[in-house]
């Protein structure tokens, strides 16, 4: 599928739902210069061309405060910030996208220009390691939504970053 294709198919799958307005050109520049990186394009796209938030497998988080929650946070610099943890902070430029339920989240790599996504699940091993590369960009990851096949748990294909953890 071509990104035009995806945004065709995430407005179709989500044409009955009330979902808020698309985001601003100003929205998405506020939070690219929180991360400090452009947000991948698809991304950009879904946010200014679908709605700011509540698209896809489990509701992205909107880059505003919309009213609508998707989340426990208001929008994606809460939950961005809630992630920014001194002692184990993300690395740069990944960015929460999604809230899962049950302490899981799906993030996002603003550093690729795919958005290649990656998994916040600290029930598999442990909080230092919960964090782990998906090897999927975000139109992959979005495919498999549309076809299906996303897993509701633990994603069957994320890469193990910690095989030594005494948690695993």
């Amino acid at each position: 599928m071509t990104d035009d294709d995806l945004i065709v198919a995430v407005q179709a799958r989500v044409a009955d739902q009330d979902l808020p307005e698309p985001a601003s050109a100003d929205d998405v520049r506020a939070i690219e210069h929180m991360v400090g990186q452009p947000m991948p394009l698809l991304l950009r796209r879904l946010y200014l061309e679908v709605a700011d938030g509540g698209f896809g497998p489990w509701d992205v988080v909107s880059l505003t405060d919309t009213g609508d929650w998707f989340s426990d946070c208001a929008d994606i610099t809460e939950a961005y910030r809630d992630f920014a943890d001194p002692e184990s902070p993300l690395p740069p430029g990944i960015v929460p996208l999604m809230d899962r339920g049950c302490a899981m989240w799906a993030l996002i790599d603003f550093k690729t220009a795919d958005g290649q996504m990656w998994d916040w699940d600290p029930s598999l091993c442990c909080g230092e390691h919960a964090l782990a590369p998906l090897g999927q960009s975000l139109a992959q990851w979005l495919t498999d939504w549309l076809h299906g096949t996303m897993p509701d748990g633990s994603y069957p294909h994320r890469e193990v970053t910690a095989k030594d953890c005494p948690a695993h």
